[in-house]
Order: C-alpha cells, then sequence, then structure tokens
C-alpha cells in the first residue's frame, strides 16, 4: 500500500484516488464503452419485449418457450431454454468479464496497487453494504427470504455503462474507468458468492475432472501465443472444445456452469511471451478474443438471458403493489438504491482518509457519488442469483424480479440527474478553456474530457 504522506506533503506530491488515464487506456475504454451502449439497447429492448409477453395473452406460449428442453440426458444437459440461457450464454458473459478484469490488473492502469486498490475497495463495499440493508429488512422474515440476500450485491455492466455513454459525453474519463472496473470486480465478487453459496450437491470426482481441461485450456492458450501470435479465430478453433468440456464438468459438478466462464478468461494470456512479456510486448490472446466476443455476448448472449429471465407476471397496478411489498423486493430496492452509493462512497472516502490520497483536482466527490448511484443498476447477475436463491417462478422470485427493474430504473434515473448537471458543468470548462485557447492563439491540446 501507499505509504500515507503527512498532512504537509505539498498537493502536487499527494496521489490521486482518480487520475487522467493514459491516452491509450481512454482510447480502449471509449471503444468498450460505445459497444456497451448498444448492448445495453438490446438489453432493455429484450427486457421490455419479456415483460410484455408476460403480462398479455401471450404469457403461456412465453412461458412454454422458456421451459422448453432440450439437450443430451445422460450427460445431464438436457435444460430448458431459460436454465441454457442462465447456464450457457451467461458463461460468455463471465468470461470477457475475466478477460477484461485480467486485462487491467496484468496491462492495464490498474497494475499499478495505488490504482486498483480504489476501485478493488469501493466494489467490496458495494457488495457489503448492499447485503447488510437487505439482511437487516429481511431478517425477521425468515431463512427462506435470507437467502435473496446477494441478489441486490452486482451491477449490471451492459446496462450501467450504456446509461454513462447516453448522458456523461463530458465526464472525466477517470470515472468511465472507476465505473468499468467497478462492475467487472463486482460482478467477480458476485460469481464467487455463487460458487460458494448458491452450489448445491457438490459432485467432486466431476470438479476435479474440469480441472484437466481448464489447465489444458491455459497450458494451449499460452502455447498457441507463443507460437503462433494471438490469431483470435485458429486460437478459438483450438480451445473452444475444452472451454466447452470445461464447462459441461463445471455445470455437472454442481457448482454454477458461469464459474467457468471466469475461470477460462483468466487463463487466456494477456500479453505476448515471445516478446518478452510485460504490457509493452504489445496485446495478446485475451484482447483479441475480447473484440471478437463481445459482439456476441452484448448483443446476443446477454439480451437472450434476460429476455428468458425478466419475463414475471405483474398482475397490473395491484399485483406490482403487492410484489413491492414483500420484505424480500423491500430489501432489494433499498439495497440498489441507497445500499449501493453508500458502500461504494464509503468504501472510497476510506482509501482516501487511510491512504491520505486526495481526489483528482477535475473531479467533486459529486462526480463520484453519480457513478456510485450508477452502481444500483443492478439487473443480469442479480436475475441470476434471485432464480438461484428462490427458484425460478417462485412468488418471491418474481417478487424479486420486479424489485430488480424497480430499484436499477431508479438508482438509473437518480443517477442521471446528478451525471447530467455534472456533465453539463464540465461541457462549460471545456468550452470555456476552448474559446480561452482560440483567443490567445494557442492550438487547442487534446485531453480525454475535452475530447470525449
Amino acid at each position: 500500500m501507499t505509504s500515507p504522506l503527512p498532512p504537509s506533503a505539498p498537493e502536487e506530491t499527494r496521489p490521486w484516488v482518480f487520475r487522467r488515464s493514459s491516452y491509450p487506456e481512454y482510447q480502449r475504454v471509449v471503444s468498450i464503452l460505445r459497444k456497451e451502449t448498444v448492448g445495453g439497447a438490446l438489453l432493455l429492448l429484450a427486457t421490455v419485449l419479456a415483460i410484455i409477453l408476460a403480462n398479455t395473452p401471450t404469457a403461456d406460449g412465453y412461458y412454454a418457450l422458456r421451459d422448453y428442453e432440450v439437450g443430451f440426458e445422460p450427460w445431464h444437459l438436457r435444460l430448458s431454454l431459460g436454465a441454457w440461457a442462465a447456464d450457457g450464454l451467461l458463461a460468455i458473459f463471465f468470461f470477457l468479464a475475466g478477460l477484461e478484469l485480467k486485462r487491467e490488473f496484468v496491462a492495464g492502469d490498474l497494475r499499478s496497487f495505488s490504482r486498483a486498490v480504489v476501485p478493488v475497495t469501493a466494489a467490496v463495499g458495494g457488495v457489503v453494504v448492499p447485503a447488510l440493508i437487505f439482511v437487516a429488512i429481511n431478517v425477521t422474515s425468515g431463512a427462506e427470504t435470507l437467502r435473496g440476500w446477494a441478489i441486490p450485491t452486482a451491477t449490471d455492466i451492459a446496462f450501467a455503462v450504456a446509461v454513462l455513454a447516453v448522458i456523461g459525453s463530458r465526464l472525466p474519463s477517470a470515472l468511465r474507468i472507476f465505473l468499468l472496473t467497478l462492475a467487472v470486480v463486482d460482478d467477480l465478487l458476485a460469481i464467487g458468492i455463487i460458487a460458494f453459496f448458491y452450489s448445491g450437491d457438490i459432485q467432486p470426482v466431476l470438479l476435479l475432472l474440469a480441472v484437466v481441461p481448464l489447465g489444458l485450456f491455459a497450458f494451449l492458450a499460452h502455447r498457441y501465443s507463443f507460437f503462433f501470435g494471438t490469431t483470435s479465430w485458429g486460437a478459438a478453433a483450438i480451445l473452444l472444445p475444452l472451454g466447452l468440456v470445461t464447462w459441461a464438468l463445471v455445470h455437472g459438478s454442481g457448482i454454477h456452469a458461469t464459474v467457468a466462464g471466469v475461470l477460462l478468461g483468466f487463463a487466456v494470456p494477456v500479453v505476448r511471451s515471445r516478446r518478452g512479456g510485460g504490457p509493452e510486448a504489445g496485446p495478446g490472446l485475451a484482447e483479441n478474443l475480447e473484440h471478437r466476443i463481445r459482439p456476441i455476448s452484448a448483443g446476443f448472449a446477454v439480451p437472450v438471458f434476460a429476455f428468458f429471465s425478466a419475463g414475471v407476471t405483474i398482475g397490473g397496478v395491484d399485483g406490482l403493489a403487492d410484489a413491492l411489498a414483500d420484505p424480500v423486493a423491500l430489501g432489494i430496492v433499498a439495497a440498489l438504491v441507497l445500499g449501493k452509493p453508500v458502500g461504494i462512497m464509503l468504501a472510497t472516502w476510506v482509501v482516501t482518509k487511510t491512504t491520505r490520497a486526495s481526489l483528482d483536482p477535475d473531479l467533486a466527490w459529486v462526480d463520484v457519488l453519480g457513478v456510485a448511484m450508477l452502481g444500483g443498476v443492478g439487473f443480469t447477475v442479480s436475475l441470476l442469483i434471485a432464480e438461484l436463491a428462490f427458484g425460478q417462478g417462485s412468488p418471491h422470485d418474481d417478487h424479486a424480479k420486479v424489485a430488480i427493474l424497480s430499484g436499477s430504473l431508479l438508482a438509473a434515473l437518480l443517477a442521471t440527474v446528478v451525471l447530467r448537471v455534472r456533465n453539463r458543468h464540465y461541457r462549460i470548462i471545456a468550452e470555456k478553456e476552448l474559446l480561452d485557447a482560440d483567443q490567445d492563439g494557442v492550438p487547442d491540446v487534446f485531453t480525454p474530457e475535452k475530447d470525449a
């Protein structure tokens, strides 16, 4: 950890909690933001379509489609389409999360501990506080309701980043990187929670067998990069079968199959080892696979999961009121809308106090508050945990889905109010700087905040 500086240390020598990112990192993040904006729109469209189908005369057909089973029974892979979406398609989503997180810590701006500690600590705060709020509201409701304590702990990357991209074109890029990293770490913590708390009837033999294809996957991924460079389609042809076998064995072991996606993501090399390693060696197989697979995840896998998971029969205004009166729903809404920003802000504040670091002088705490509010947009992983906690189609599961949708929408609206004001503030500053530069005859200099 960075050694604390004495209070009298010169301001220019004090480490910044959020600092301006490097230009290559900024370009990469902007590229991801653009893709996730499209993915967020598709996710929203799939969600709205599912809700409409589940609350119209087409409801029976929608549920029949969701529960239709396909697959190979001898391998215990005869699953409903909804289960295939949750166990299979979301594994692609978490594979990308594993790739992104590993890249950030190996070759990204977060390879420095002083920069990584802030979003990681904030993510932990954004998991612990919402869970505590949910438990506090449901502690007298019985053990069954307490199974949903982890539902409000996750942040939806696609929705949150899409909202930020639409309303925050002038916000400092440091906040965007913070949100992206926070959401990825958040999802990693959520998948750890799923593995430890929502896995049952563990089959140790199958779990140990999964280590074999996983190890071979990791070995060939690194050797492929060493001998043949980073051609992603060729790598996919070799590694995909091993990945599918790993997924099937993890699924059969009783551990949720999305855990396999994260482990496979961690196994892919980030930098080119044939040039000696290190970030300066250039992009490795991870970045190339991420570039190829992200459109599949954002454009197909996550929207299809949302389509099969978000459909819940509300029953009109009375049904909505009954759903939100359930302590489970109250706990989720309170945790997403209040717990997430409080946890993220509190953890960030603790870091600034324990390390004597300061905010970048270009930023204000209200900027961090706006992004922390966006952390309350929990959707994809929250829906998954709700199904694991209560069982698909159960009353608590239906009420949890209504709460997830309501809480996420409210969190997004509140964050929009704050961030639009801040975006206007930064736009005025940028326009003033440009005007002053033109008047002084000084060429305008690129900064991520001005050219976002």
